[in-house]
């Protein structure tokens, strides 16, 4: 098993006065995890993948609940946005002061968040686990060899049974024909996933680009507001993410439209179906600044960071690939894949907001800032 860097944070948080909170796309390793996590305590695991123990939970009496737990140190409930009610009932037992630990995993925002918000607010510690990042394949390879493999993970990404078997193509082509969405096909009322599978398409042709919401209802032939919510619904399930321009009021910035990065390039070049080496590739450039922004939110985000991140951009195409914003100093990344390609950092923004760093990133470095 890779070692996962979210476990320390993990059993820093292990609480039995509050419930845990597991979430992340489908695949990711949450079980695996939890299985490590608990592999020495007596623990009941219950799937809300199972009908059966959707409706024993859905409408459960407290003294239900109180017999159902009673043998266990740990309740671990799988996939818990599918069951209803799930945030009252999880009150319920962590409430009744029992001296265990519950745990919730999901791999959708969709429903968790609102059915566990009201319910459990200060009853719990939240945590988001993502593909394997960079330093989890560092640490368990060794640098030589994860250095060795970044053309792999810029084409296949870094789910990982993707970086553990040799399948990799068939692995992704069937996380992306349709597992990624289930939640969003069953928990919503999408009436043309079609649709669905078109924009993310589109989305994944324009990676790293600014993203026009009336562009992609004049392709799609669907209104401009079920474009931002589709979009939405791929962001609770963690295909996409956005990345919001920074701006000051200044007339001459950007300051509406996002940029749609994938959480994995694996999953966006399976979206498209081009697994082809880089050198035949015209996107390479592309894939690696997904790469190392995915990669960079991932470390952020396991180390507590609590700023904000941002691409910057004037009308007159001055660009910041990244931002990253943290009680008002400003660290700025220009992000090339070829190291031999000058990165200048245009006097436009640092005469204006004078950042505390500029990093030129390339194919020879990411690792620096990645560790």
């Amino acid at each position: 098993m890779i070692k996962r860097k979210i476990t320390q944070n993990i059993q820093e948080d292990w609480d039995k006065k509050k419930a845990l909170v597991l979430t992340g796309p489908r695949q990711v390793g949450k079980t695996t995890l939890i299985e490590h996590l608990t592999k020495d305590k007596n623990t009941l695991l219950l799937n809300g993948d199972n009908p059966q123990t959707r409706l024993q939970l859905a409408e459960a009496s407290l003294n239900f609940l109180l017999n159902l737990v009673s043998d266990y140190d740990v309740v671990v409930i799988d996939e818990a946005q599918r069951i209803e009610n799930i945030g009252l009932t999880t009150k319920m037992l962590v409430d009744a002061k029992l001296d265990k630990q519950f745990i919730l995993t999901g791999s959708s925002a969709l429903d968790l968040s609102n059915k566990i918000n009201e319910p459990l607010t200060g009853r719990k510690w939240e945590h988001q686990l993502y593909p394997l990042c960079w330093e989890e394949i560092r640490n368990h390879y060794t640098f030589a060899k994860a250095y060795e493999r970044l053309e792999e993970f810029l084409i296949y990404g870094m789910y990982p049974e993707v970086v553990t078997q040799s399948k990799k193509q068939k692995i992704l082509l069937q996380l992306s024909s349709s597992y990624l969405y289930k939640d969003i096909l069953e928990l919503t009322s999408i009436k043309k996933p079609d649709i669905l599978m078109k924009l993310l398409n589109a989305l994944a042709l324009q990676v790293g680009s600014e993203v026009s919401y009336n562009e992609l209802s004049n392709i799609l032939g669907v209104d401009r507001l079920t474009i931002i919510n589709y979009i939405d619904l791929l962001e609770k399930v963690y295909v996409i993410f956005r990345l919001y321009p920074y701006a000051t009021n200044q007339r001459n910035e950007i300051t509406s439209k996002p940029k749609i990065f994938f959480y994995d390039n694996g999953i966006r070049n399976a979206v498209i179906g081009q697994f082809g080496p880089l050198q035949s590739r015209q996107d390479s450039g592309i894939l690696f600044e997904n790469f190392f922004i995915s990669e960079r939110i991932k470390k952020l985000d396991y180390e507590g960071f609590y700023g904000k991140i941002h691409y910057w951009r004037n009308t007159r195409q001055a660009e910041i690939d990244f931002l990253e914003i943290l009680e008002n100093e400003i660290s700025a990344y220009e992000i090339k894949f070829s190291p031999r390609t000058k990165v200048r950092f245009t006097k436009s923004f640092t005469e204006k907001y004078n950042p505390k760093n500029t990093f030129a990133i390339n194919s020879t470095n990411f690792w620096e800032h990645l560790q």
